[in-house]
């Protein structure tokens, strides 16, 4: 019984025990879902008001981008309207203008038709006046015929014959022109023929181009450069083919001979053996020998440094060494490299100035001579030695031209040619470029602006261009339009005859006329 209560106690304790525990926890779980469902309210209170916020947020940008994007379409709209009222505004113009232009037209056109009714009236005036004048010429032929005694064909005889008179005197001035021409021509030719032969053979002042001077210390060293018996002076000549002067001229010794190369191999052998001091036949043939490679090679530099400075390209050796050669040579006094390298550049400039080849005209300016470096040598004139180097050497087609025709022997065929000609002119003709005296050359210029003013009807002339132009201005009320080509031809004439010049002289005759009055 004891152990059955207890049994029966602890079942009731145990089933208590479940009942309490699990209304404990029948409360918990109510309790926990509460709090659960108070945090999904919390969670959705939340995420309504983040949505409304987020709705606000997307609501705004929209009304923004709404007003952005009208903004847009305002100023689109007002920039299709001011390009409409634009082309309107032209449109509008244009209407104005071709209304002007058809009012207009309509004034020509109705002036047009005025002067044709006019031209008309005067067309049918003229008609009547050249009728009337017919008749009145007939009529006064027949008088003249009836006076005369002469019948047409005698009165058309007469005529003729006066006719032929007149024509064969101005046939026999035309003649005359023409010899008096041809006589010009023929003499300015004699005259370049013999200026050209002049310059090969000899020089304006010979003492400048055919002698050098070698100075010497003292007296003392004549005799030994003459040696005994004079055989070193005779080795000395017999090398270099140059003749030594010894006279009585102090501490010199002349050295002449036409080729200015020898001459500068002697000078300077006759130089080193002054200095060496041993002077003998074996010295003097080491020393002429050792002189001529080092005037050679002076040469080839000197030619060199004509290409460089002129900038006209790669050259053949040969065509280098005669333009070194030329700096030896002189023409009037002028140097003949210097002068061929101011004729390269002047080319140069003149053909760049035209659009030609700058590099052509500048090579066809420095060979132009080129057939002065061996015109001793070889037969012909420089020109045509000049143009067999250049054909040779297998130059450009431009430069045998301008070699052919810089002295105007033959027509220039192409334009560099012609601007190598004026080149050559302008660097031998320019003040100081050869050999005349300043008082000869403002003597010239006076001469120059005395014949001009000589003329008849000169009022004051004037030499300009040293020398290569003259202005004359005439008196407007003695000379006409037409007279002044026959003042211009008269000074011509008279310069030609008085003067003597190089190159070519231009006349310009002017003729002004003034209309002054005062206004009081």
């Amino acid at each position: 019984m004891g152990a059955t209560q207890i049994i029966i106690s602890g079942l009731l304790g145990l089933v208590v025990g479940v009942i309490v525990g699990f209304f404990i926890r029948v409360i918990l779980v109510e309790k926990g879902l509460q709090t659960a469902r108070n945090k999904a309210q919390s969670l959705l209170d939340e995420a309504t008001t983040q949505s409304e916020k987020l709705k606000k947020e997307k609501l705004l940008e929209a009304k923004q981008e709404i007003y952005n994007l009208n903004l847009e379409n305002d100023k689109l709209i007002k920039e299709k309207k001011a390009i409409v009222a634009d082309l309107e505004k032209k449109v509008n113009v244009r209407e104005e203008s071709i209304e002007r232009r058809s009012l207009n037209l309509d004034k020509r056109e109705l002036n047009l038709d005025r002067k044709e009714e006019a031209l008309d009236e005067k067309k049918n005036a003229l008609e009547e006046k050249t009728s009337k004048l017919e008749s009145i010429i007939q009529e006064q032929n027949t008088k003249l015929l009836e006076i005369a005694n002469f019948s047409e064909e005698q009165a058309k005889a007469v005529i003729m014959e006066r006719v032929e008179n007149d024509m064969a005197s101005e046939i026999d001035r035309y003649i005359r022109d023409r010899e008096e021409q041809a006589k010009q021509d023929a003499q300015k030719l004699a005259k370049d023929i013999i200026s050209v032969a002049i310059q090969k053979y000899a020089q304006d002042v010979t003492a400048e181009t055919t002698v050098s001077v070698v100075n010497l210390p003292n007296d003392d060293m004549k005799g030994r450069i003459i040696g005994r018996e004079g055989r070193n002076i005779r080795t000395i000549e017999a090398l270099t083919g140059v003749d030594l002067i010894i006279d009585d001229t102090p501490e010199a010794v002349v050295l002449s001979g036409f080729d200015p190369v020898r001459r500068e191999i002697a000078k300077k052998t006759i130089e080193t053996l002054i200095t060496d001091g041993r002077i003998h036949p074996a010295r003097i043939e080491e020393i002429v020998e050792k002189t001529r490679v080092e005037v050679d090679q002076f040469i080839r530099d000197m030619g060199d440094k004509a290409i460089f400075e002129t900038s006209v390209g790669r050259m053949h050796p040969d065509l280098v060494k005669l333009l070194g050669r030329m700096h030896f040579r002189t023409s009037y006094g002028q140097n003949a490299l210097r002068h061929s390298i101011e004729t390269a550049f002047l080319s140069g400039k003149l053909a760049s100035e035209l659009g030609e080849n700058e590099i052509i005209a500048k090579r066809a300016g420095l060979l132009h001579d080129i057939g002065k470096a061996v015109d001793h040598e070889m037969e012909g004139s420089h020109i045509d030695i000049g143009i067999q180097l250049a054909n040779k050497y297998h130059e450009h087609p431009a430069v045998v031209d301008a070699i052919a025709s810089h002295h105007g022997d033959v027509e220039a065929k192409t334009v560099i040619g012609v601007l190598v000609a004026a080149a050559d002119a302008l660097s031998a003709a320019r003040p100081g470029a050869r050999s005349e005296s300043l008082e000869n050359y403002i003597k010239r210029l006076t001469q120059l602006e005395e014949i001009s003013t000589s003329v008849k009807g000169v009022e004051s002339a004037f030499a300009i261009q040293a020398g290569r132009e003259v202005r004359v201005i005439v008196k407007p009320n003695e000379i006409d339009d037409q007279k002044t080509h026959l003042v211009a031809r008269e000074i011509k004439q008279q310069i030609e005859e008085k003067l003597s010049y190089p190159g070519t002289i231009k006349v310009t005759v002017i003729r002004e006329t003034r209309a002054q009055d005062i206004a009081k």
